[in-house]
Formats: C-alpha cells, structure tokens, sequence
C-alpha cells in the first residue's frame, strides 16, 4: 500500500468523525441541554445544530409536549377518621428544560409527593361525605399547590383530577344501605305523591261531573217546566177565547176516565161519585141545545131536572123517553155519551176483580148501597 493513502484515509475519518460530532440533530419537541466541559452552555432548539467536538455534549434530552401522570393509590385520613384511597391523574408540561434538568433531582417523584401531602392536608379538614361530594374544590386547591411548587422547577400542571376514592369496605356497604334506604324512601313518597294527585283529579272529576249533571237537570226541569206553562196558558187562552162552559168540561172528564185504567201499577181503580153529575151534566147540555135549535118542542124545566135526578139517584144516565122530543143528533150524541161511562166503569170494575182489590166506593155514593 502507497505510505501516503494511509494518511488521507486517517484524515478521512477523522474528518467525518469530527462532522459527526458537531452536527445535532434536534426533533420537534425535543430540547437537548448542552454542557460544556461539565458546565450547562445552552440548550438545542429542534432542527439542525452544530456544537464543539469534544467540548459540547449533550447532558439531557428533554420532551415538552404535555404529559399525564397516574399516580398508585395513596392512603388519605379523613377528619372523621375513615381511611380512603385516593387516585390522582396529573397533567404537565415542561417549560423551562435547563430548570427541569437542573433544579430537581426528580421532578416527576417530587411532584408525586407534593400531591399526597397536598391531598393529606386538603382531605384532613373535610369528613367522607364532604370528600365524595368535593371533588372540584379539591381539584383547584390541589392545583394551585402544585402550580406554586413546580414553577421554580421549569414545569406547569394544567390539570389535576382524583380518578378515584376508595372508601373501606365496611363503610361501602353502609354507604349502599343508605342510598337504598333514600331511594326506597324517595320512591315511597313519589307513590303517595301520585295516588294523591290521582285522587285529588278524580275527585275533581266527580265534582264536575255533578255540578254538569245537576246544571243539565236544573236546565232540563226549567225548559220542561216552562213548556208546561206555555201549554197551561195556551189551554187556559183558547177556553176563555171559546168561552167554554162548564157543560164541555163535564165531557172531557168522561173522556179522561178510561185512560184512568189503563195504566199497569194501578192494583185498583177509584169509582168517582161525580160520574152521575157529569153524566146529567152532559145530557142537560145535548138538552139545552135541543131546546135552542127547536124551541117549540121543548119539555117544561120540571120534568128535565126530574128526568135528571132520577138517573143521579140510580147511578145510570138518564134514558130518552118515547115521546121526547129531542132531535136524532142530540139523542144519539146522549145515548154515546152514556155507553162510553158505561164501558168506562164497567172495564174499570174488571180490572179492580181481576187485581183483587175490593172496589172503594166513589165520593157521592155510601159503603152499605
């Protein structure tokens, strides 16, 4: 080999080592601390940098992006003497890398600490109720803590969070107990608040109900009531308009008795004594028109009203003699006028036998005839 290769080609690599020693390349980042024989020089931004062979190394490399730290379970006192478990999840980030690397040790074991004893005095002035319910004021107090103690050392906590609070077992299971027995008294108290709302709706209900049906009743008796007073009044007009007589009244009544029987509760049927009256009533009216139409044919006064209480006496209309001398029409209208009240008392007898029911005498008539 050619004595002078042998140089250049040390010189070669000496030349790359060198370059290769004064050449750092820096990630996104990444912050690299350099020492310069053993004194801290600066620190490396992300990208391309060059520093001196030999003198320049790199002490720590450091990430600055945000990070979480979980924490194992730490035992906290509370002020009513229950011990729980506490889990804590932090959030950080470097900010300072020289202060990070250089003024402390640990800083992840220091910010650990700094946590349980935060969370020891925090907790230790609150009971286990007051604990569970707490979280966010212990979340700020806690962060405030770790925000004062960590500045000086190149590191911010965005956030602090308990991931969990394990009470004893024993206080678990009464914990359970409670919050059934609250939910068993809450769903209790919803029941009887809905069975008396239901009640309270219902009896609403009922009221109105019979508030609308005693208004449509009420409503119901007027209308019904002053139809009846139209149809009285409307009666009572068109007698007095036609100046009835007491004659027509008469035979209207004998109209009115055979529907006095045909109802089906009646179990007996009263003979009214006024029948004869109304008999001799309406034969003296045919009578009376008789002797208006045909005023020579006429019977003296006496021999009427003596023809007239004869049949009052013996219960029956009184007969047309032979030589009367009413005209066709009046007699037939008489004779009508007498089989109907004949028909009329003799169906109502057969339905008062026929009920079993003894036949109460009419007013006019005594028990013993």
């Amino acid at each position: 080999m050619d004595p002078v290769v042998i140089p250049i080609l040390v010189a070669a690599i000496v030349v790359v080592f060198l370059v290769a020693a004064t050449v750092r390349i820096v990630p996104q980042a990444r912050r690299y601390n350099i020492e310069r024989f053993g004194r801290y020089r600066r620190t490396l931004q992300p990208g391309l940098n060059f520093v001196v062979p030999v003198a320049d190394r790199v002490n720590t490399k450091l990430d600055v992006r945000e990070q979480v730290y979980s924490s194992d379970p730490k035992p906290v006192i509370t002020e009513d003497n229950l011990v729980v478990n506490i889990d804590t999840v932090l959030y950080y980030q470097i900010t300072d890398p020289r202060a990070a690397a250089y003024e402390v040790a640990d800083y992840l074991q220091a910010i650990d600490q700094l946590t349980v004893t935060t969370l020891r005095n925090v907790i230790g002035s609150m009971d286990l109720e007051e604990t569970l319910t707490s979280r966010e004021e212990i979340n700020a107090r806690l962060r405030t803590v770790l925000d004062d103690a960590t500045g000086k050392w190149g590191i911010r906590v965005n956030r602090v969070e308990i991931k969990a609070i394990d009470p004893p077992a024993t206080i678990k299971e009464a914990m359970e107990k409670q919050m059934r027995a609250e939910r068993d008294k809450r769903a209790a108290i919803l029941h009887a608040e809905g069975e008396r709302q239901a009640k309270i709706l219902t009896a609403e209900g009922t009221k109105q109900k019979d508030i609308l049906e005693a208004q449509g009743t009420q409503q119901a008796m007027i209308l019904r009531a002053d139809g009846e007073a139209k149809a009285v009044e409307r009666v009572f007009q068109a007698v007095h308009r036609n100046n009835a007589d007491p004659k027509i009244l008469a035979y209207k009544y004998l109209e009115t008795l055979p529907h006095l029987a045909k109802s089906d509760n009646n179990t007996f049927w009263v003979i009214p004594g006024e029948l004869t009256e109304a008999v001799r009533a309406v034969t003296s009216a045919f009578g009376d028109r008789s002797a208006m139409g045909l005023p020579g044919s006429a019977q003296p006064e006496e021999a009427t009203t003596a023809g007239a209480d004869g049949a009052a006496g013996d219960g029956r209309a009184p007969e047309l003699e032979a030589g009367s001398s009413l005209p066709l029409d009046a007699a037939a209208a008489a004779d009508e006028v007498a089989k109907r009240a004949a028909a009329a008392v003799s169906d109502a007898k057969a339905e008062a036998e026929a009920a079993g029911t003894p036949e109460v005498p009419g007013r006019g008539q005594r028990s013993g005839d």
